[in-house]
């Protein structure tokens, strides 16, 4: 059991606020009240830890391994790589990486979502992997489709996928989302504009990869996940990092 030492405090300051005019249900969730802070336990800074004795071989393969390989989900075929760095560019390895999205028509596998695209039979949504000793990570999954939301009278989400990146200890994770390069519903996303700064804005936003395409199958998107440092990937509820 690796101790990954005392857990760091949430930069309020660096955070896009919790409520936003323009975010209606930022309304109902934003806290009223003075925050707490609370020590972290023992539990929460050394473990559980996380290896490659809990990954499947489909795990990082969405477009199969929600019927185990037996059939294909539908959609455009897309790689989904990059490398989880520190704040000085080095790799991170050894590091689980968890992912989640809606479908092909923008309609997520959840009893709450009502939209009206169809759901996929052979698509679950999710998958996991773990860097390796360059940081390397990579999933082959659809593109996920852009959907309503009921916030004002016509506000759709960009396409994107949901990021969840894991440290050497249970309490250390960080959460974000990546968009794709040329998505015209990024500007107009009230949640993508609650974050102010347009360079922590645009460290979300996956650009084409054509190097790592394969020709006649799918297209790649290269998102970097920097925990740290000035360029540090924008994350939902620890931007400072790690």
């Amino acid at each position: 059991m690796r101790d990954g030492g005392p857990l760091i405090p949430r930069n309020r300051a660096a955070h896009p606020p919790a409520y936003d005019v323009d975010y209606k249900t930022s309304v109902t969730r934003a806290p009223r009240w003075p925050l707490l802070s609370l020590d972290s336990t023992i539990t929460e800074e050394t473990g559980p830890t996380f290896g490659h004795d809990l990954l499947g071989p489909l795990d990082n393969n969405l477009i199969l391994n929600w019927t185990r390989g037996e059939a294909p989900a539908v959609g455009e075929r897309i790689l989904m790589h990059g490398r989880v760095l520190d704040e000085n560019a080095r790799p991170v390895p050894n590091t689980l990486v968890e992912i989640w999205q809606a479908n092909a028509g923008g309609r997520y596998r959840h009893m709450k979502d009502t939209y009206f695209a169809p759901l996929d039979p052979n698509f679950g949504g999710c998958g996991r992997t773990i860097t390796d000793d360059n940081g390397c990570y990579e999933f082959l999954t659809i593109r996920p489709g852009a959907y309503p939301w009921p916030n004002r009278a016509n506000d759709w989400r960009p396409m994107h996928i949901h990021v969840s990146v894991f440290g050497h200890a249970f309490g250390q994770r960080l959460i974000s989302q990546m968009y794709f390069e040329g998505d015209p519903l990024i500007p107009l996303c009230p949640i993508a504009a609650t974050i102010k700064s347009r360079s922590q804005l645009d460290s979300l936003v996956a650009p084409l990869d054509m190097a790592r395409s394969k020709p006649m199958d799918y297209l790649a998107y290269k998102f970097d996940i920097v925990l740290r440092g000035r360029r540090q990937t924008m994350f939902e509820n620890k931007p400072e990092g790690m």
